[in-house]
């Protein structure tokens, strides 16, 4: 299983030891909201919208990792692009501190984003899809580093090089085509991609989901050696918790569109609050013949973000629900005076996780 594998991995790997977190705020994230209209009949009137983020805010720290999980639907994917202004939110603000102050990214557009381009940078998914067939590695790097000012070619390809061998490959790569590469080589070039330009910070689509379990650990090691190298921020999403939790300083728990828990990762994983959360947990396989774990199985599936249920969005699947859950949506509040810990649930302090 991955995490017997990343256990094994970082026994041997002393590098994986993690700095002190730094307390320099790098990105502000204040009631995101992102809808989609849906339109239907022939002159495609608007009838309702997906709301696919409703209301998310977070503050993410220089140097440390935000993960980001929840089920299939949940806006994971949504919140990464929308931070990347790749898809321009509908309301809300993101701040983004730059050197020299702070800047609303919303209020942008254009080349007004470009330094913040530069400082942010994304890993998609499928690496497969991630890299143009028709054109040599040499090309997915030469690219990005023209846009952003670099313009001597001897520069470049000296970038290109260090960028290759930073995640051990070779220098001779860069003259290959994307398909004379493994999964797992593929997604190395990604990672060197986005590095090549110096971001401050990188945004991890489910970043290994695409590849073999055999390959996994190897690059969330790497990812965690350049962390530490290049003092790198991350969110990171994913669906597989164990590797969450691996590379996570803090999580955030998204349930249709909303945060329904965030804490720190060890806090999260030992004392889950919120039901969604503990039922997520229960199915995380425990790497030892003698441990068990209650397994919560949800009913359903999640619902539609354009129709949401009444007061709890999680009430029509959650074990606990009362009468408040079902009429009064939950606000995310601190579940302890002087804790980190946030949960929207109106039972929270009645829920155990077993």
């Amino acid at each position: 299983m991955i995490e017997e594998q990343i256990t094994e991995v970082d026994k041997c790997n002393s590098k994986n030891a993690r700095p002190p977190l730094s307390t320099d705020i790098i990105f502000e994230i204040n009631d995101l909201k992102k809808y989609y209209p849906v339109t239907a009949g022939f002159f495609r009137k608007n009838v309702g919208y997906v709301k696919a983020l409703e209301g998310v805010s977070v503050t993410i720290n220089r140097g440390e990792t935000l993960g980001v999980v929840g089920e299939s639907g949940c806006g994971k994917t949504t919140f990464g692009k929308t931070m990347m202004m790749l898809q321009r939110p509908t309301a809300g603000k993101l701040l983004f501190h730059f050197p020299e102050g702070i800047q609303d990214l919303t209020a942008l557009g254009g080349k007004d984003l470009m330094p913040f381009r530069k400082r942010v940078q994304m890993i998609f998914q499928d690496p497969y899809s991630a890299l143009n067939p028709s054109k040599k590695v040499f090309d997915a790097f030469d690219e990005p580093l023209l846009v952003h000012g670099h313009r001597d070619p001897k520069e470049r390809k000296e970038k290109i090089v260090k960028s290759l061998e930073m995640v051990n490959l070779k220098a001779d790569y860069m003259y290959r085509y994307p398909h004379e590469f493994s999964g797992g080589q593929r997604q190395r070039i990604c990672i060197a991609r986005a590095l090549c330009i110096g971001p401050e910070m990188v945004i991890c689509d489910e970043p290994v989901s695409a590849l073999d379990v055999s390959v996994q650990a190897q690059v969330l090691n790497l990812m965690k050696d350049l962390q530490k190298e290049l003092g790198l921020t991350y969110v990171f999403i994913a669906h597989d918790l164990s590797v969450v939790q691996y590379m996570s300083d803090k999580i955030m728990v998204m349930y249709l569109g909303r945060i329904v828990e965030m804490a720190d990762s060890s806090l999260l994983y030992d004392s889950p609050l919120h039901p969604y959360t503990q039922a997520l947990l229960s199915a995380v396989p425990v790497p030892s013949i003698d441990a068990k774990r209650k397994r919560i199985i949800l009913q359903g599936d999640v619902p539609s973000p354009i129709n949401e249920p009444s007061g709890c969005p999680f009430h029509p699947r959650c074990r606990n629900a009362v009468e408040i859950c079902k009429n009064t949506q939950p606000e995310l509040k601190l579940a302890a005076k002087d804790s980190n810990h946030w949960v929207a649930c109106h039972l929270a302090s009645s829920t155990n996780y077993e």
